[in-house]
């Protein structure tokens, strides 16, 4: 029997490694850890390109960034691609939080009820759209008092991120979306299926929050990879972002333990912050009466280096960036593991095959029910991961750069370094290629052995043979999903 309604919560830039699901027992998040044992955890879930816009249109659509089109940031996506909730019919449909495919508070592609949270991206609206509109979360804040601090030039002032994080608990976005969609549900007709998108800022930068002091820095967990950074084997952008963040990041010292420690406890803060949003809307739906007949799914669009390579954000094909937790609890399915690595392009058509219904949409992932009712043989197919030109990393880490970075090659050599359209395939076996088009410093890690990627044994006697099958089926993928750039046309 088809479950009726969806409760779709993703958060934005949370490695997977912050959940007791993933082995954290040091961050305090008892409502996700209660949702993980009722759920099917997936062990390794990796996105489709490790940043925002890009992996949240394969999210919502089931296709790979370079079908959809948002192949970097502050695309939109386009009206012709269709999302799940556009490829269904009978449901009513909700978007709560951050959204960043475009035309930031305007409801769209299929969702009719909006509940947006930023603001920041007037300047990426359609034409035709008024730039004076506000999120709904805006014109929350101002009934409660609160004055926007950022002026615009033309239209009201915003809140900036900045402000919103540093406000009480009760009034910071995590609770706001907690509590919209408590009374949308609360207020919608009880016969009614329905579809509900959820999505957290947090646990994304600015990397504060009213949680600061829930965690002591001296005593957080520093990454096994800390004391790893970038080095002459490892791809050049990775390089010149370690170069960067040891200028520091927004007042931290990020060129000392202390400051990579200030900064990951305000990080873990965030985490359990979302927890806490995440046990109010779990309660709402369990006062609704609706729990039993619900498919609940939360994940992430990205991961975050935080202190790995003791690189920060995401951009990077490390195992920190693109991994990301996935649990997916399903009326009828027993919890359990599945330890083999799936792709976020898999879960359009997995929430297809248990809402119902014929499948007439084009879609690039393959339904993860078989594995989540155990009736799929071990063996998997590859993951494949891509990394697309993004213009604002160009700006940020290429213009101006201090002399530490200069060293590292010619501002030619540098932008390269960001537009070169890296390829990734992760095998059942464990074996990770990162193959590089532009620059050709191919990275080869094996993943069993060394999960905290290491040592690149790119180039290592023996794994001639290894290599040319991996960039056979990186080739492969790209001609079935027809991904121009990795074919070169």
């Amino acid at each position: 029997m088809a479950a009726r309604h969806l409760l779709f919560i993703f958060t934005d830039e949370q490695r997977a490694d912050t959940l007791g699901a993933y082995g954290n027992r040091r961050i305090q998040t008892p409502h996700l850890d209660r949702l993980a044992t009722e759920s099917v955890v997936f062990e390794k879930c990796y996105v489709s390109q490790p940043v925002c816009t890009p992996s949240r249109s394969t999210i919502l659509t089931g296709l790979y960034p370079h079908t959809t089109g948002c192949i970097s940031n502050n695309i939109p996506l386009p009206d012709v691609i269709r999302c799940l909730p556009e490829m269904v019919s009978g449901y009513r449909t909700a978007y709560f939080g951050k959204w960043h495919l475009g035309d930031e508070v305007f409801a769209q592609h299929g969702l009719q009820d909006w509940f947006s949270i930023e603001d920041a991206y007037i300047k990426y609206y359609s034409p035709g759209r008024d730039r004076n509109t506000r999120s709904t979360y805006h014109h929350w804040l101002v009934e409660k008092g609160y004055t926007p601090d950022r002026p615009m030039p033309d239209g009201p002032g915003i809140f900036s991120r900045g402000m919103a994080a540093r406000l009480p608990e009760e009034h910071c976005k995590p609770a706001y979306l907690a509590f919209e969609f408590s009374r949308w549900l609360a207020q919608r007709p009880r016969d009614e299926r329905f579809i509900a998108y959820i999505n957290f800022l947090e646990p994304h930068m600015p990397f504060f929050g009213p949680r600061n002091d829930q965690y002591d820095p001296d005593k957080v967990d520093l990454p096994p990879n800390f004391n790893n950074p970038p080095g002459e084997q490892t791809h050049l952008k990775a390089r010149v972002l370690y170069e960067h963040y040891r200028q520091g990041f927004e007042g931290h010292n990020l060129d000392s333990e202390a400051g990579w420690r200030r900064l990951i406890a305000n990080y873990w803060g965030l985490v359990s912050q979302v927890d806490a949003a995440v046990g109010a809307i779990l309660t709402a739906l369990e006062a609704a009466g609706l729990a039993e007949d619900t498919i609940v799914v939360y994940t992430s669009d990205h991961g975050d280096m935080m202190g790995s390579h003791r690189l920060l954000a995401k951009g990077v094909m490390y195992e920190e960036a693109v991994s990301v937790p996935l649990l997916i609890r399903v009326p009828g399915v027993p919890p359990g593991v599945v330890s083999h690595s799936v792709s976020q392009v898999d879960l359009v058509p997995t929430l297809f095959d248990f809402l119902g219904g014929p499948r007439t949409f084009y879609v690039e992932g393959q339904s993860l029910r078989p594995l989540m009712e155990r009736e799929e043989s071990p063996t998997r197919r590859d993951v494949f991961i891509e990394w697309n030109e993004l213009e604002s990393s160009l700006e940020n880490f290429t213009r101006d750069v201090p002399e530490e970075i200069a060293r590292l090659g010619s501002p030619q050599r540098l932008r390269a370094a960001f537009q070169d359209p890296i390829r990734t395939v992760v095998t059942a076996e464990g074996w990770k290629l990162n193959y590089s088009p532009i620059l050709h410093q191919h990275e080869l890690y094996n993943l069993r052995d060394d999960p905290y990627e290491k040592q690149n044994l790119y180039g290592q006697a023996g794994t001639q043979d290894l290599v040319q099958d991996l960039e056979t089926r990186l080739r492969t993928w790209a001609s079935r999903t027809y991904d121009r750039i990795a074919l070169g046309v």
